[in-house]
């Protein structure tokens, strides 16, 4: 297939190399910072540098928009389109029919949309297992749906097709699952360098916590430590440092200690 991408971001940087490992060749690349768009080009093949959104002369039969969500409107407001082209976006938590509607007002062409997201955190040359990384896949056109299966599968083993709304609640899990754990991993990192201390000295527990989690068909039997336990002589003494140390730091310490301790009295 012929792709050409938007964007230039995290995202982009994993697909485009993905799709062309796998036999695809990546047409063009466009960015607002064309510097960046070098800069993916340059792990590419034979690439051109896109210097605008008009890709009316593009040979590509797929173009990903690989930008914020933010932004996506405002692409789809200037992108001039080639008619007839497979058009896809991927977010976790705009709607097919959301970006539908803004092709329908802005484009002057009929192409056809659909999602292609991908669900993992991309991070520009942290080298990933793409045969792993799951797909998620929605167009109305079952053909062109068809189509995004199958360029998804020449990427990955783990493809499905999912609707806006499905798509849109394993995005919010995501964010509880990943970037909550992130933060909190990042506060105790913080923790322990207010003090001194080494953040290696975690990292063990950390990845016999993720490890046991995903074992396991139910996370929460897996949950330890003092709030399970109901050791609120422990809790309150974390609390009290705590409260002399980071007022936000005890604020999630006791909405969470709160969250655990309410779970497993009402199971």
């Amino acid at each position: 297939m012929k792709i050409s991408f938007v964007g230039s971001g995290n995202v982009a940087w994993h697909l485009a190399q993905a799709f062309e490992d796998a036999g695809h060749w990546i047409c063009e690349v466009y960015s607002r910072d064309t510097q960046k768009a070098r800069q993916l080009a340059s792990y590419l093949y034979d690439t051109n540098i896109q210097p605008d959104l008009n890709f009316a002369e593009s040979e590509a039969d797929l173009i990903v928009i690989a930008v914020s969500d933010d932004a996506l409107e405002s692409v789809i407001e200037r992108i001039v389109l080639p008619e007839g082209v497979m058009l896809v976006h991927t977010s976790g938590t705009r709607s097919l029919a959301e970006f539908q509607n803004l092709v329908e007002i802005y484009s002057d062409v009929y192409v056809h949309t659909g999602v292609f997201y991908p669900l993992q955190t991309f991070t520009k040359g942290l080298e990933m297992d793409y045969k792993e990384l799951p797909f998620c896949i929605e167009s109305k056109n079952e053909l062109i749906e068809n189509k995004l299966i199958q360029l998804a599968q020449s990427v990955s083993d783990n493809v499905s097709r999912m609707d806006s709304d499905e798509r849109f609640i394993l995005h919010v899990a995501a964010v509880f699952a990943s970037n909550f754990t992130n933060y909190l991993l990042t506060v105790s990192q913080n923790m322990l360098e207010r003090e001194q201390l080494n953040f290696d000295l975690l990292k063990p527990l950390i990845q016999t916590t993720i490890h046991k989690a995903l074992l396991s068909n139910d996370p929460s039997l897996g949950q330890t430590g003092p709030a399970r336990r109901g050791d609120w002589k422990t809790t309150n003494r974390h609390l009290e440092y705590l409260q002399e140390t980071n007022e936000d730091w005890t604020e999630i310490y006791r909405l969470l200690t709160d969250k655990i301790r309410n779970f497993y009295i009402s199971k």
